[in-house]
């Protein structure tokens, strides 16, 4: 009971191609093969963005600034208020 036999498995296609229709299904194949097929093209631009910048930094590092000096905060201790 653990586990489906490709029997179990045929039974259930069987049923979702009679609830959904063959013409519905193909669409959802097709959509999902576009959405995979556009999800791994946005992934290798999206490498090939980072090794873009990667190689930019290597070619003209920025100089590091020094940071800004903070301000003490006024003492309230001190204060002469009555």
């Amino acid at each position: 009971m653990g586990s489906m036999s490709i029997w179990h498995w045929i039974i259930v296609l069987v049923i979702v191609a009679l609830i959904f229709g063959t013409k519905k299904l193909r669409n959802f194949g097709e959509d999902l093969g576009s959405a995979v097929k556009s999800f791994k093209k946005g992934m290798q631009d999206g490498s090939e963005t980072d090794q873009n910048a990667q190689q930019q930094l290597k070619a003209d590092p920025e100089t590091p600034t020094a940071p800004a000096e903070k301000k003490p905060a006024p003492d309230s201790t001190n204060s002469t208020t009555p």
